[in-house]
């Protein structure tokens, strides 16, 4: 690999790290955290999708025309990433009951352009150094675990969408306490199982871009759990107080 690609990395991980510290002190103002005066609300649905999108056509573009080996290794990395982002961004949307909520343009721009530095680094490796996943890879014991965690993440993350979108009859738009499964444990385990599954796609394709963007993963759900966390106690004073955030028994 080019000592440009390291060094890119470095960089993009202490920006996870710094943004990991302020996303603490202020919220990202979307979801049940939105505010005024972050510019132009577009629709929920219509954001979320946009701002997820890169994941399917940039990682697809880099991949298919990148100069690379295509190895069958390849092939099934870029299946688990895209068969994610095609339910994240063209089935998830469509299943949430979320009328006439909306969120700011400038965090539809800013999550946009990470995925588009995301992919590309991801996609860089796939597309242009396939020759790092040869076929016996699919044997290795990382890859193994790797793609059982990523299979376990992936079942937590929607199942626990599926509870929180049970939550609403056709035309609410109010919060309640979920319950049941991983709930009765923590508040977010919708993010426990993402956090799970790209602690599983990191290990599995075993590469400074795949471990960047875990990293990035939990840089941002983490902040985002805790506040969640606060507010239901702030809201529901019958909150459980022993659920913890987001890892069972500890935070």
């Amino acid at each position: 690999m080019p000592k440009w690609y390291y060094t890119l990395i470095a960089i993009w991980i202490l920006i996870a790290l710094v943004t990991f510290v302020i996303l603490f002190k202020r919220v990202a103002p979307f979801g049940r955290h939105t505010q005024k005066g972050f510019g132009k609300l577009i629709p929920n649905r219509l954001g979320w999708i946009v701002m997820e999108s890169p994941s399917i056509w940039l990682m697809a573009l880099l991949v298919i025309l990148g100069p690379g080996e295509k190895t069958s290794t390849v092939w099934i990395i870029f299946g688990l990433f895209e068969f994610h982002y095609i339910h994240r961004t063209l089935i998830f949307p469509f299943r949430t009951r979320t009328a006439g909520k909306k969120m700011p343009m400038a965090i539809v721009f800013s999550a946009f352009g990470f995925q588009l530095v995301n992919v590309s680094l991801i996609g860089y490796v796939l597309g242009w150094h396939g020759e790092m996943f040869p076929d016996s890879w699919l044997t290795d014991g990382r890859f193994l675990l790797g793609l059982a965690l990523f299979f376990v993440g992936m079942i937590l993350n929607i199942r626990s969408d599926n509870t929180l979108i049970s939550l609403r009859k056709p035309g609410e738009t109010g919060y309640k306490i979920p319950k049941g499964g991983l709930f009765e444990w923590v508040t977010c385990p919708n993010f426990t199982g993402e956090l799970l599954e790209w602690a599983g796609f990191a290990l599995l394709s075993w590469n400074l871009a795949s471990l960047s963007f875990f990293i990035w993963s939990a840089a941002n759900l983490l902040p985002r759990a805790w506040a969640h966390h606060r507010w239901y106690l702030e809201k529901f004073p019958e909150y459980p107080k022993e659920r913890k955030i987001v890892i069972p028994f500890l935070w």
